[in-house]
């Protein structure tokens, strides 16, 4: 379990569910949901007949990531900015967005029905229709505009892409200093990797809505009447921010590198759906590569606020070291 979720038990997710909906909403059943690690989710049952979600933000002591500060407020605006402006993409409706001294910050939301892709996977199903889905669903939001780069607030952003990128790895940096995390190269030396390359992110003049997390356990699909899975619902979408749609590309094709699977079924959709993703580009390949160093860079400087360590989980740390020397390799090309 991560520092960052909080312990509830039944008696605590009434409170919330009563300081949601009311004292006369009654739980009927409940009980943790499993995949996350940042907040705490329960899966809820209700005396009205309704399937609701419960999530709820770490204490505020905890200490976390610059970017993860006010993520439960920044999943409810996502929320509402979704339904408002891009309804095709199936997301949980927002029921209540609660802040208390004592319960902390917290989101009770409709039940997505499905099962998560990995899952799906795991069992041999077959999903090549929900990735085609899954890329209409990005370009759906792509076509929302935000007014400014970055994350929204008070983190980090500016008034150009460039700007904002900076500004978003200049964090992860400080703190990987705050956290003690081993780095491959000094900070110094990976700002000025991104430097020597960062014009490339100057192509990039419209902030677009980014989910940013779309790996295969934030996305839901169940059968359809026709037997084939379809995709049901995506979720956890508290890390948007608002920059190049390309930065999108990188968490549902995770651990591959989309100019390297063209054809894979999610870029398929994507483009279907009249996106634009010339992977060919040069341009295009070095701002995806700067993207995939910014992921996996994230990746290994939050193992220390997950509890996670190379004694834990050895297999995921050696991959996501592996894919950031990868990425920093490249970059110090010439």
């Amino acid at each position: 379990m991560s520092p960052t979720q909080r312990l509830l038990d039944a008696d605590q997710v009434r409170r919330y569910v009563a300081a949601s909906l009311g004292p006369t909403v009654q739980v009927t059943d409940c009980g943790p949901l499993a995949g996350g690690g940042f907040a705490a989710v329960w899966r809820v049952l209700l005396d009205d007949g309704r399937a609701v979600v419960l999530k709820v933000g770490p204490p505020r002591e905890v200490p976390l990531l610059r970017y993860e500060r006010g993520l439960v407020a920044a999943e409810a605006r996502y929320l509402r900015l979704v339904a408002a402006q891009a309804p095709a993409v199936p997301i949980a409706p927002l029921l209540h967005h609660g802040s208390d001294p004592e319960l902390g910050d917290w989101l009770l939301t409709g039940h997505l029905a499905g099962r998560t892709l990995d899952a799906l996977v795991a069992d041999g199903v077959p999903v090549d229709g929900v990735h085609a889905e899954l890329g209409a669903a990005f370009a759906a939001l792509h076509r929302v505009t935000g007014d400014r780069y970055g994350y929204d607030g008070g983190r980090a952003g500016g008034p150009t892409w460039r700007s904002a990128y900076t500004a978003m790895l200049d964090d992860l940096l400080a703190d990987a200093a705050d956290w003690g995390v081993p780095l491959p190269l000094p900070a110094d030396r990976i700002r000025s990797l991104v430097a020597r390359h960062a014009g490339v992110l100057d192509a990039v003049r419209r902030p677009a809505l980014l989910h940013f997390d779309g790996w295969a356990g934030n996305v839901l699909a169940g059968p359809g009447e026709d037997g084939e899975h379809r995709l049901s619902g995506l979720v956890d979408g508290e890390r948007y921010l608002y920059g190049d749609p390309l930065l999108d590309l990188v968490s549902p094709l995770l651990f591959r590198r989309a100019e390297d699977v063209p054809d894979d079924p999610f870029l398929r959709g994507y483009r279907a759906a009249g996106a634009s993703a010339p992977l060919a580009h040069p341009g295009v390949r070095r701002r995806l590569g700067l993207y995939r160093l910014y992921l996996y860079l994230l990746m290994t400087v939050e193992l220390p606020s997950r509890g996670i360590t190379a004694q834990s989980a050895p297999g995921r740390v050696r991959t996501v070291a592996a894919l950031l020397d990868r990425e920093l390799s490249d970059l110090d090309q010439p």
